[in-house]
């Protein structure tokens, strides 16, 4: 008859709808992170306004309990990559929409030259070509912990694993050590046939 759980928003709309700023801003930040719209910045939003108002709140409280709470958030927030190790409260006041944003999937496999494009990231998530800890993640919007950005890869069955794959991004190749050398020898050689 239905499905008995009762399911919550993950985010707050803005307060004020037609806000020409905020309105320009969310547009810059579709763009940068290559969002499909703007609930996902306002489950962003929502997330750390979450985090700020529980730091407000431990800075006012004092007691064990409230120094355990404190370094229970410190913990989480240091290990999802929003702070680093000793941060303190007023470190998590100081955090923005786009620290959350920067640690979601699409945007670290941007980051780390596995896409061309943030889209295409997005679509190699969404393809599930890409693997964290070796399982298959199809969320653009996971966010990446620190210690799972080392395990991040294409996953074993895509095809985008062969390195020869035409959508893989090449490596920059590096300049040999004597290129300066190499061009010496070569405007050189071009003196001396204009000479001749």
């Amino acid at each position: 008859m239905g499905d008995t759980r009762r399911f919550k928003k993950s985010y707050a709309k803005p307060f004020k709808p037609w806000d020409e700023t905020r309105i320009a801003e969310e547009k810059i930040l579709l763009k940068d992170y290559g969002l499909k719209n703007k609930k996902e910045i306002w489950k962003a939003a929502t997330m750390l306004r979450r985090f700020k108002a529980q730091a407000k709140k431990l800075i006012a409280a004092r007691g064990l309990q409230a120094e355990k709470e404190k370094q229970q958030l410190l913990t989480r927030l240091t290990s999802m990559g929003l702070t680093s190790t000793g941060a303190d409260l007023d470190t998590v006041l100081g955090l923005t929409v786009n620290d959350v944003l920067n640690r979601r999937l699409q945007t670290i496999v941007y980051n780390k030259k596995l896409a061309r494009s943030i889209s295409q990231a997005r679509q190699f998530i969404v393809h599930e070509h890409i693997a964290v800890n070796g399982k298959k993640v199809a969320v653009p919007s996971y966010l990446v912990r620190k210690n799972e950005e080392e395990t991040l890869s294409f996953s074993p069955e895509s095809g985008l694993n062969d390195a020869m794959h035409p959508e893989r991004v090449p490596k920059a190749v590096e300049a040999p050590k004597d290129a300066p050398e190499a061009e010496e020898k070569a405007a050189e050689a071009e003196v001396k046939a204009e000479a001749q």
